[in-house]
């Protein structure tokens, strides 16, 4: 991979292949998000993580790879997982994978997914290197009782410091094929106990990835990416959801409530991962699943994340707001969207009863207290594609902000009371609005 690629607003994939976001943190003065990698192609396969960094969640700089397959239990790929500063070092917590037998036409892929998992963590002095052939330790092996959780689908280690120790949430399943969360507890983030799980039965998908439990402005919150969650034919049914939680560290025991949140209503976000930021806000970034790779400038490349957005609870409803740091940087007026450069540009606007923002050809559109969107016209022509997406009904206004990218839109409803984010394909530099007031464009600030 090519060093040192710097990239503004939404971060991409520095050529061929990325997925989840890992290890998001703020240390040492900067951001750090590390990602599912795979360095040779645009598509999934032994995973590695990559390495970005940035001083304000804006301006990005791809700096290699950070960690790659070296031990027994990660030989088949380093898998998703979080970080935590402890004694001014930075720690790495992902799941190492070990197929049983890979696929001989494709060792990238494992047969007949039987495959075990572990937990594995690795630090660093500086958050800069990572000493991967000595610096590795299994801190959970595969996990051996079946009524605790699943030898194969158990991974993605959240961690983060309690009042009394070090905790752990790990995505898991049941023998009847139920998800569920696994907690741990540890003093010195080496040494980990099994305290307790949580599950929520059938309907719920059978498997879930990527859980992240925090605590931010106005409660605790769940958020997890079920597996087999929609059950409607349609491509991703994997999805990500979140929740307002009850969550006490004496012996782990979280309450889940029936009602549950998507974290993005376009359904194309997925294994969302939060931090704090310099100024002590709850950031959440999450990957943009896309269906075909994109080529530019000859080098193909597939995936991206959508912008840092700060979770707040308010009256129990689960806010994404664009964080303030890219609000403010995507403030320079313009008088059209060619204006935007390469970066995108933001729209501003209310829009009424019945009205219509055509972005390129990607339509936004009010019908009632729903804000509704159509990208049937920059996608592709998949049979099994989601085109059309709605929020449900909006509870303050109908104050929209859209951030255009040649590749992802995110649409923010009243300042994040729901966010619609989709990926395109061949939109154009184009702007229609009928029924909206007050509308104003912005490019990016340099």
């Amino acid at each position: 991979m090519e060093q040192h690629i710097k990239q503004y607003g939404h971060l991409k994939a520095p050529g061929n292949w990325i997925n989840d976001p890992n290890g998001f943190i703020y240390y040492q003065g900067r951001y750090h998000l590390f990602y599912q990698y795979f360095p040779y192609a645009p598509i999934w396969g032994t995973m590695h993580w990559g390495h970005a960094v940035s001083e304000d969640l804006v301006t990005w700089e791809h700096v290699g790879i950070a960690l790659f397959p070296t031990k027994e239990g990660d030989r088949n790929g380093c898998f998703s997982g979080s970080g935590v500063e402890h004694d001014g070092k930075l720690n790495l917590f992902y799941t190492g994978v070990h197929y049983h037998l890979a696929d001989p036409e494709n060792i990238h892929l494992c047969l007949n997914n039987r495959f075990d998992s572990c937990q594995m963590m690795i630090s660093s002095e500086d958050g800069m290197h990572f000493d991967n052939f000595g610096g590795k330790k299994v801190v959970i092996p595969p996990i051996e009782n079946i009524r605790q959780g699943d030898k194969t689908d158990t991974r993605d280690p959240k961690v983060w410091k309690g009042s009394n120790g070090w905790y752990m949430v790990l995505g898991s399943r049941s023998q009847e094929g139920r998800g569920k969360l696994l907690f741990y507890r540890s003093e010195d983030l080496e040494s980990w106990s099994y305290v307790n799980q949580v599950s929520k039965g059938d309907g719920w998908g059978w498997m879930w990835e990527c859980p992240d439990y925090f605590e931010t402005e106005g409660g605790q919150v769940l958020v997890f990416s079920p597996m087999g969650f929609l059950k409607d034919g349609k491509r991703e049914e994997n999805q990500s959801i979140c929740m307002a939680v009850d969550f006490k560290e004496d012996g782990c025991e979280m309450k889940m409530p029936d009602k549950y949140q998507y974290i993005d209503y376009g359904l194309d976000l997925y294994a969302p991962q939060s931090t704090v930021d310099e100024a002590g806000r709850r950031v959440m970034v999450a990957w943009l699943r896309m269906p075909e790779a994109v080529k530019e400038e000859g080098t193909p490349w597939s995936g991206m994340f959508c912008l840092p957005r700060v979770v707040e609870v308010k009256d129990g409803h689960i806010y994404f707001r664009v964080h303030p740091n890219v609000k403010k940087r995507y403030g320079r007026p313009i008088d059209n969207v060619a204006d935007g450069g390469r970066n995108g540009y933001r729209i501003s606007l209310c829009l009424e009863e019945n009205g219509c923002l055509n972005v390129g050809g990607y339509q936004i559109f009010r019908r009632g207290d729903r804000i509704c969107v159509d990208r049937t016209k920059v996608y592709r022509k998949g049979e099994n594609d989601r085109m059309v997406f709605e929020t449900p009904p909006v509870r303050e206004g109908n104050q929209l902000d859209v951030y255009v990218e040649d590749h992802m839109i995110e649409l923010y409803v009243n300042d994040g009371e729901y966010v619609i984010s989709n990926g395109v394909y061949g939109i154009k530099r184009e702007l229609y609005v009928s029924g909206g007031c007050g509308v104003e464009l912005f490019g990016m600030e340099w």
